[in-house]
């Protein structure tokens, strides 16, 4: 993709449409939109079942990807943004919540096993790795008697959303941090 230039590749997952605007499976493409708002990038177009906004943040180009697939099916657009660009894992860093961390914390990972989270596991079945970066942002677990499913199809309260706001704009910080130092910088600084 444009000559020698490295390219990052960055997914936020979600699901798409209004209805899952607000929920808690959505934080992905919330960092997504601080990160694209904080640089002056905007999501323009579709390819390979995703919206994308292409630009340079902190000297690094980049394409930000939301898919509009539903999470569970994430891979099937990560897959073809990288057969279409020929990325290759380590050009990877994909943006998801996460059950397992407290609510407005963020850690980053190198790679390693989809932890339960079938959006991450579609990734690693449309990619055959696990191989690839992730930043994970904490929504907390659900409250007792509440299914999984309906907790993270379910919004954030008003409070909590007020809560994350920061969040997202921390997020799209911490991604300046691993495109201009790396993951062991940006584990080192967020985890």
């Amino acid at each position: 993709m444009d000559g020698e230039l490295v390219w990052n590749l960055i997914v936020g997952l979600g699901n798409p449409g209004p209805r899952y605007e607000q929920n808690r499976h959505n934080v992905g493409f919330r960092c997504l939109d601080a990160l694209a708002g904080t640089y002056g990038l905007v999501f323009i177009g579709v390819r390979a079942r995703a919206r994308i906004a292409r630009g340079v943040i902190l000297g690094h180009p980049v394409v930000l990807a939301k898919p509009m697939t539903f999470v569970n099916e994430s891979g099937q657009a990560v897959r073809g943004l990288m057969a279409r660009h020929s990325y290759g894992p380590q050009d990877l860093l994909v943006v998801h919540d996460d059950l397992d961390l407290p609510r407005e914390r963020l850690r980053f990972q190198p790679g390693g096993r989809a932890a339960g989270h079938k959006g991450v596991q579609s990734i690693i079945d449309a990619l055959g790795t696990q191989e690839f970066a992730r930043l994970r942002v904490g929504i907390g677990r659900p409250p007792v008697g509440q299914e999984v499913v309906d907790y993270v199809l379910s919004d954030f309260g008003a409070e909590e959303q007020a809560a994350m706001a920061p969040v997202y704009q921390e997020a799209a910080s911490a991604i300046g941090v691993f495109l201009t130092l790396g993951i062991e910088e940006a584990m080192n600084k967020y985890n």
